[in-house]
């Protein structure tokens, strides 16, 4: 059964599936679709144009499609695209797309977006992502599955973090970061090898993992430069689909790879 608080403000032309809950002061604005089993604790905001999936909890003071922060928005329709399971903790944000980013933002399923963490416009983001408290995205950022950014890391507009990467708290991304890697920022940004326990965490084999740590040691540790060592992957890993689509990632690169 629905529940909505009579404290709350739902607009007329919010849809709300079975089983939504909206607390006390939450807000759901117009054009807003939740699907079942979607709640809004008290103070949350969600605006539209938004649909969310099912079973998505919007902590308190968490503000979800918000109009983009881009000096070119003028109020165009622009949307905001969620998917199932997501938890959007206290104060985090995550805003609507523009018209020339495509004019949606999309988040997956089963993320977990801790507080104060930003989502700008036209962002992408997978599955079964974690945003630590402050991490934030500039517009235009592509996040890959199971990837991790650590607290208060900060990515440049229009790069992309691949998959199962992991970036250590207070990095600062400003190009491409690889599928499978740890980045960190001791003094300068690079990337330290392979996110081994990240990757056991979500069920690789040994074999997997050690043809991702063969490829890595040529990328970071030979004395190969970048082509040399993609060349050598293939040569070298060409069995391994992980290796492939490593090798794809760094090769369709436009802002430079962290190394």
């Amino acid at each position: 059964m629905t529940a909505i608080d009579p404290r709350a403000m739902v607009s007329r032309t919010a849809r709300l599936g079975c089983g939504v809950r909206v607390g006390a002061f939450a807000v759901v604005g117009d054009d807003v679709e939740l699907g079942d089993g979607c709640v809004l604790d008290h103070h949350a905001v969600v605006e539209g144009p938004a649909k969310l999936g099912r079973e998505n909890h919007v902590y308190s003071f968490a503000v979800l499609g918000g109009d983009p922060q881009d000096m070119t928005y003028h109020g165009e329709r622009v949307s905001l695209e969620v998917g199932d399971g997501n938890q959007f903790r206290e104060f985090c944000t995550v805003n609507r797309g523009t018209v020339k980013g495509g004019g949606v933002t999309r988040v997956g399923n089963h993320n977990l977006i801790m507080n104060h963490a930003h989502i700008a416009h036209d962002c992408a983001i997978g599955n079964g992502t974690i945003f630590v408290n402050g991490a934030s995205l500039a517009g235009h950022v592509h996040v890959g599955d199971c990837a991790t950014l650590g607290a208060f890391c900060l990515v440049h507009q229009f790069c992309r973090i691949g998959a199962y990467s992991y970036l250590a708290a207070g990095s600062a991304i400003p190009k491409d970061v690889p599928p499978f890697s740890m980045i960190s920022e001791p003094r300068e940004t690079r990337c330290y090898g392979v996110n081994k326990i990240g990757l056991e965490r979500h069920g690789f084999s040994p074999e997997r993992i050690q043809a991702i740590e063969q490829a890595f040691r040529l990328l970071l540790r030979s004395k190969l430069n970048t082509s040399q060592a993609l060349g050598k992957m293939r040569e070298t890993l060409a069995g391994s689909e992980d290796v492939s689509v490593l090798v794809r990632f760094i090769e369709s690169a436009e802002r430079g790879l962290t190394k």
